[in-house]
């Protein structure tokens, strides 16, 4: 199960590069694994190290600001193409709790939220600001749907509200069906 998610407070590091598909948060030849444990290290692969295998110092992932920031803000477009749930697994385990842009693939968006990694959209200007502003501090409350920018002001982020009923809850598809075996009883009894 997930752990329940009501609130971020978090260091932000911008990742401004547009149209980054899911091969690129996690390349191909990292999907053969079912365990979401470790992908974090997979995350950008191809961007954060050499053919040597060595860390790549100029990748933001890879500065020492970066460690500890659990909001990526990335540019537009972010998680198109294929429908690889690795993609959220990957970000999430190497420390990710939100992901924020002005457009964010369909896909990516219900894998992310599936798996406790909250996808946010917001305003060209408030992305801007949050691009704009590396390393600062930005809360997230899901609760009240608002992501306070660097300079105080909350913007209202859209989520659905299954989506929201079962990240804060910290309960998957399967752990909300199961929450309403009772129901599911009573009903299958009354028939």
């Amino acid at each position: 199960m997930p752990e329940p998610y009501t609130s971020v407070s978090s260091k932000l590091i911008p990742l401004a590069a547009e149209n980054v598909d899911t091969d690129q948060i996690i390349p191909a030849r990292f999907l053969k694994v079912t365990d979401k444990a470790g992908l974090g290290k997979a995350a950008f692969a191809d961007w954060r190290y050499g053919p040597d295998g060595a860390p790549l110092p100029d990748f933001v992932l890879n500065r020492p600001e970066a460690q500890g920031c659990a909001v990526l803000v990335a540019g537009e477009n972010f998680g198109c193409g294929s429908s690889r749930e690795h993609a959220p697994w990957a970000l999430h385990d190497f420390g990710f709790r939100a992901v924020v842009s002005t457009r964010i693939a369909d896909i990516f968006k219900s894998n992310a939220l599936k798996n406790g990694l909250l996808p946010i959209v917001v305003d060209p200007a408030s992305h801007a600001a949050l691009l704009a502003a590396p390393g600062a501090t930005v809360r997230i409350d899901l609760e009240a749907q608002t992501l306070t920018l660097p300079g105080g002001t909350a913007v209202r982020f859209p989520i659905d509200g299954f989506s929201r009923h079962c990240l804060l809850h910290g309960v998957d598809e399967l752990g909300f069906l199961l929450g309403q075996a009772e129901a599911i009883t009573r009903f299958e009894e009354s028939r």
